[in-house]
């Protein structure tokens, strides 16, 4: 890929709230020159940048559990980058980093905003495809949310991207029965035949209700639900006594210009004294090292896989958010900005 100057810097910056889908015309391409660094920032440059559904709430003109991001700024996104220039004594010149680094080929930030990688036996780019906040809401979501357990049914959504693919392995490796949601017999097959789901609904060749009845025909345990919308009600429908739901994503609703009603088996969670919990990664950034210890072991041990699906160049950032939302892509979205 093509080198830049320490001084010269390109970024993506949001230019329209996106109506529906967003599209090319949300973002505006724009260079510049980097200012000096400031007492406590670092210089880093963006190696891997994350692509994920969450970028696509933050282009909202509302708050979430993150500000949104103003009109002009910089796209924000999760980075792994190395330091290049740095004015702490926190980070060295070398040192690889995660944080909000930003749709950008340089990112200047105080240096107590980045996190600092450790060494792992696995290649750089795994710090996003099975560990970071992809492993962390996979890990935590079963085990500390759904509080899965051996033996039982566990039915996850979006089965094929990135966090579902890790759920359906880890469900595997807590003793469930796993039944996977995606769409698209080679995503099905993937999750099958590589992943070891038990079972597979392929929404697009089947409706989720009949898929339901008969992959889960003693009802859903567990549910890891990345989708929302219908999806979330047909399991609703299937829900065990007891069951619990957590609330990963709900990505069928990210790109609707009008509020969908509301799911119409809800009260099945009365009947069934369910639960369902919303939960977001930032409340277990403290547990990191607790996660990435069990997801390295059983990847080491063969009993964890994850697939990257990688765009090259940092000015294809906009077509690789697209493939999210059309659904296309397989594992975990990356951007590669520059050489390691």
């Amino acid at each position: 890929m093509s080198t830049i100057t320490h001084t010269a810097n390109a970024a993506w910056h949001l230019a329209a709230r996106p109506v529906g889908l967003p599209t090319a015309a949300d973002f505006t391409w724009r260079e510049s020159t980097l200012p000096d660094l400031a007492p406590g920032q670092v210089r880093v440059r963006n190696i891997w940048l994350s692509i994920d559904p969450t970028n696509r709430i933050w282009m909202n003109d509302a708050d979430s559990y993150l500000p949104k991001i103003e009109l002009g700024e910089v796209m924000r996104g999760i980075g792994i980058g190395r330091v290049e220039e740095s004015r702490d004594a926190s980070l060295q010149a070398g040192d690889l980093v995660q944080g909000m680094l930003g749709w950008q080929r340089y990112c200047l930030s105080p240096a107590r905003a980045l996190s600092k990688l450790p060494p792992i036996p696995l290649p750089l780019s795994a710090h996003f495809g099975l560990l970071g906040h992809i492993g962390l809401t996979a890990y935590f979501g079963l085990t500390d949310v759904a509080q899965a357990r051996a033996g039982e049914t566990l039915v996850v959504s979006a089965a094929a991207g990135a966090v579902g693919s890790l759920a359906v392995q880890i469900g595997k490796n807590l003793g469930m029965r796993v039944v996977a949601i995606a769409g698209g017999a080679e995503k099905c097959r993937w999750l099958s035949d590589e992943l070891g789901a038990d079972a597979v609904i392929d929404y697009k060749a089947e409706d989720i209700d009949a898929g339901l009845q008969r992959t889960c025909p003693d009802g859903v345990d567990v549910d890891f639900e990345n989708v929302g919308g219908r999806t979330l009600d047909a399991v609703l429908g299937r829900i065990n006594l007891g069951a619990r739901i957590a609330l990963c994503g709900m990505i069928s609703q990210y790109n609707a210009t009008a509020p969908e009603p509301g799911p119409a088996n809800l009260a099945r969670l009365l009947m069934q004294r369910g639960r369902i919990q919303g939960f977001i990664v930032l409340d277990y950034l403290d547990r990191a090292a607790e996660a990435a210890e069990k997801l390295i072991a059983w990847h080491l041990a063969g009993r964890m896989k994850y697939r990257l699906d990688v765009t090259e160049g940092l000015e294809q950032a906009p077509a690789a958010l697209g493939k999210l939302f059309a659904g296309t892509n397989t594992g975990k979205v990356l951007v590669r900005v520059s050489d390691e």
